[in-house]
């Protein structure tokens, strides 16, 4: 566990520079912003993983209630997804 949390922070010290677009300032400006970018999407794939996967579960469970759990898994992901749409449009 203890690995996969260094290769985590590895990839977004490492990659999310890469995606940036230059503004003509100097780029050590825009770390903070693509860090902060790059640890959103985290949480959010993190978090969509865990909803998608407990509603999965919940509709085994209770098929009946399937389509309570289902339009509250949307509702979530959608409140999850926007946090990363936020972050990049402050970033810009």
């Amino acid at each position: 566990m203890r690995s996969k949390m260094f290769t985590l922070l590895f990839l977004l010290a490492v990659a999310t520079p890469m995606f940036a677009q230059g503004s003509g300032s100097s780029s050590s400006s825009t770390l903070p912003i693509n860090l902060a970018l790059g640890i959103a999407a985290a949480g959010c794939g993190l978090g969509q993983g865990r909803a998608v996967a407990s509603a999965a579960e919940g509709i085994a469970r209770n098929p009946g209630a399937a389509g309570a759990i289902r339009t509250l898994a949307f509702i979530g992901l959608a409140f999850m997804e926007s946090l990363v749409l936020f972050t990049f449009l402050t970033a810009r």
